[in-house]
């Protein structure tokens, strides 16, 4: 396909990607009262409250209710984009690459829905430590929208982290990438995974930009392992064919 093909047609797979979004995002607004009684559940323990959320302007819980529509739409719709980053990457491939593709792609949607329930998981152990270091006599007032921005980018950030490695993965078993090209740029990988947390943490502090890099590169240490073993077994596959063949030959 000339390059001018291709814009058009990520055009056209960003725009289905949107509208699932914006279509999950309208069923998002419905729910979000539910999601914001989940989300600021960590801030009571055992009937004690430790914290209090404020919204600081007049606009502040509109604007938190829409944020939390638009990541419930990111999340439920996950396997429409999902399935269109997919989509617009298999014609590169071959028949039998593409069947790597879509398994991959029946992976990468309940790996993304974990890492997102894993990410709601964490948040009351995160949020019951940061406010625990209150002193004594003193209150937590936190901001709403800036408590519920870092409660929902945790959600996406481990819910994207738990994909990333499986697209690592997929280019190690379509022969793009080797296992020890990936495994040579452990150094440049550490160093994107800190900085995209960095990004990636609303409150900039450095436990919790750790508190996210360290499930980041375990994952990735994973992925690692995976391309470099099955890189083994495809060698030796390769070997006794060739072998095969010499006897043949012979």
């Amino acid at each position: 396909m000339p390059l001018i093909e291709h814009l058009l047609e990520l055009r056209k797979r960003l725009m289905w990607a949107a509208v699932a979004i914006l279509v999950g995002g309208v069923a998002g607004w419905f729910v979000s009262d539910w999601v914001l009684e989940l989300l600021t559940g960590p801030l009571q323990s055992q009937g004690k409250k430790l914290a209090t959320i404020n919204f600081g302007t007049v606009t502040g819980a509109f604007d938190v209710r829409f944020q939390i529509a638009i990541i419930v739409g990111v999340v439920v719709s996950s396997p429409l984009w999902l399935y269109q980053i997919f989509a617009f990457l298999t014609p590169a491939f071959t028949r039998q690459e593409k069947k790597y593709v879509f398994g991959f792609f029946f992976s990468a949607v309940p790996l993304f829905l974990a890492g997102c329930a894993a990410g709601a998981f964490v948040i009351p152990h995160i949020v019951g430590l940061m406010v625990g270091f209150a002193p004594i006599n003193t209150a937590n007032l936190l901001d709403g929208k800036g408590y519920l921005d870092f409660a929902l980018r945790l959600i996406l950030v481990i819910g994207v982290a738990f994909v990333l490695p499986v697209f690592l993965v997929l280019l190690n078993f379509v022969g793009v990438l080797q296992g020890t090209t990936i495994l040579k740029s452990w150094r440049i990988a550490i160093l994107a995974i800190v900085i995209f947390t960095a990004v990636a943490t609303p409150s900039a502090d450095v436990i919790s930009m750790m508190l996210l890099a360290i499930p980041m590169i375990l994952l990735y240490l994973v992925a690692v392992l995976i391309t470099v073993l099955h890189d083994k077994r495809k060698a030796r596959r390769d070997a006794s064919i060739l072998e095969g063949a010499d006897i043949l030959e012979t």
